[in-house]
């Protein structure tokens, strides 16, 4: 005799959390938000050359698939039943880049990652050609022209990939950040896949006028990119079309949102002056400006955060974004190999509770906000005899809060109004040892929710709440109450003064390490000096020494 279905309480929604570091599918329920079920995949990331970074867009598609199919007999075991489930949204990294096949549905090169450094030369050359009495680029889009973006990475791919050329040339190419792959490869691919992207995303290419919320003209002719191959602009939060496979063949695709506007959603930060700091691969703070776009005068971007509904008002973000955070962790294991998961490293910095004079700036990528410097790369400082495994992994928990410090810091500066305390989210809060090393750096209470999936939670909200689909009301007294734990300082602040103060004179130290040379015929990416390599260098003699007694 078939198992009984359990009942549940109000129906169902599933959302897709594609990460740089790993895909996720969580399963909610709608009326409580309480989350039933999820499955995860770790992502695979490639460094064919210094500073570039590339992930394969087939191996994130197939994992979406995986994580679904999991999860759905996850659900089975529960005896849950999938039919339940109504909606589903999808939050994804930013800025990535993808270009594939509209024929085929073949990827023409691997999707540039948001971190990739490829197109330095690119960003300096185009500098060049923006008056300095008018940069017309940050006013229409609300970011300063970096390799961080997507316009510069997809010039790449124009300038650089063949097929990529001769797709666009023969009017086969098609362009898009994850989600727009995601959305068209689900709701078909090349059999009628819905070509789309959401403004939170769109926001992030650095072709899209933030203020009339469309692909701006000007900007793809200052870029060279053929506007054919853009996506449609939607909300985040309507239905773009069908699941066309697998489990769940049939549910609305109805919310879209990249992760960080994802995470600020899901924090309910819907009042203007309510912030969110999620900790991921890197590490993002946002803080909801409403209506207004709020330009920064201290190395923030503005960004869209939502818009809920096609005919909902569009909400505005200043945001922070570190590009190291959980990515220096998993460095450690990856690439040092001193610690062999990424939960280990809390084990080691309880060991010794200080890095013992000991700073570690993670500038891989160079350093995003608030200084915007590309020749920055990472370095180990304060090394001695006496500093060992331990140390370096409390360096590397303390690093990811001091660079909250400092874009905390541009925030309070910016909104003139300084934050009584930051809410928190992303996998690393788990970190106990962290959240109460970010409270004494900050000197202000950090406040963590008991769920921390907030960046699903986000998505799957403004999917449930998408016309046609209504299952998830957004109305601010039938949105569930959130248990919270809290973190407050333990530390004086003088004390929490002096470390941030060392910590500033390290981040000086890492600047202008990363040259252009012309002379052994570098193309203009960054030839840079080995991550810190005369502090590295020492760190591998001394890791796994002597030990604090």
């Amino acid at each position: 005799m078939a198992a009984t279905k359990k009942a549940v309480l109000g129906p169902l929604v599933g959302a897709v959390d594609q990460g740089t570091s790993s895909t996720r599918f969580l399963v909610f329920n709608s009326k409580t938000a309480e989350l039933l079920s999820h499955h995860q995949v770790e992502i695979k990331q490639e460094f064919p050359k210094e500073g570039w970074v590339e992930q394969d867009p087939k191996e994130i598609l197939l994992s979406v698939y995986e994580c679904i199919e999991k999860t759905c007999e996850k659900l089975g075991q529960l005896n849950i039943d999938i039919s339940n489930i109504k909606a589903i949204g999808v939050s994804n990294q930013r800025e990535t880049t993808v270009v594939w096949d509209k024929l085929t549905g073949e990827p023409l090169y691997n999707a540039v990652v948001w971190l990739d450094l490829r197109t330095q030369s690119t960003v300096e050359t185009l500098s060049k050609s923006i008056p300095v009495n008018n940069n017309f680029v940050k006013t229409k889009t609300g970011l300063p022209l970096s390799t961080y973006f997507s316009a510069v990475k997809l010039r790449w791919l124009l300038d650089n990939v063949r097929k990529v050329q001769k797709a666009v040339e023969e009017d086969r190419a098609l362009f898009g950040t994850i989600d727009s792959w995601l959305i068209w490869s689900l709701t078909g691919g090349a059999h009628g896949g819905v070509h789309c992207t959401d403004v939170t995303n769109a926001s992030r290419t650095m072709l899209f006028n933030i203020h009339s919320l469309e692909w701006d003209k000007e900007l793809c002719e200052f870029f060279a990119v053929p506007m054919k191959i853009l996506p449609n602009i939607r909300s985040s939060s309507e239905i773009y079309g069908l699941m066309k496979a697998g489990s769940l063949e049939g549910v609305p695709i109805s919310g879209c949102l990249g992760d960080q506007s994802a995470a600020l959603v899901g924090q309910l930060c819907f009042q203007d002056g309510q912030a969110k700091n999620t900790y991921g691969t890197g590490c993002f703070l946002l803080c909801n400006t409403g209506h207004k776009c709020v330009f920064s005068e201290h190395g923030l971007l503005t960004t869209v955060a939502y818009k809920l509904g096609r005919d909902k008002p569009v909400y505005y973000a200043l945001e922070g974004s570190v590009a190291i955070a959980g990515a220096v962790v998993r460095w450690l294991r990856d690439n040092l190999g001193i610690i062999k998961t990424s939960e280990e490293i809390e084990k080691l910095a309880k060991e010794v509770g200080t890095s013992y004079g000991c700073y570690f700036v993670p500038a891989f990528s160079g350093l995003y906000a608030p200084y915007w410097e590309p020749s920055a790369r990472g370095i180990i400082c304060g090394l001695t005899q006496f500093t060992n495994k331990c140390h370096i992994a409390f360096a590397a928990l303390e690093a990811v809060c001091f660079q909250t410090r400092e874009i905390l810091d541009a925030m309070n500066r910016d909104c003139g109004i300084p934050l009584s305390h930051l809410q928190v989210d992303g996998g690393m809060t788990n970190n106990k040892i962290l959240m109460q090393l970010q409270a004494d750096i900050l000197y202000i209470p950090v406040v963590k929710p008991s769920m921390p999936e907030t960046t699903a939670l986000g998505a799957a909200m403004a999917a449930g709440a998408a016309e046609g689909v209504g299952v998830w009301s957004l109305e601010p007294e039938d949105l569930s109450a959130v248990t919270m734990e809290r973190f407050e300082p333990q530390i004086n602040a003088k004390e929490s003064e002096i470390r941030y103060s060392t910590w500033k004179k390290a981040v000086m130290k890492s600047m202008d390490w990363a040259t252009k040379s012309s002379e052994n015929g570098d193309t203009g990416i960054f030839s840079s000096l080995p991550l810190g390599f005369f502090v590295v260098s020492s760190m591998v003699m001394l890791i796994g020494a002597r030990t604090a007694e």
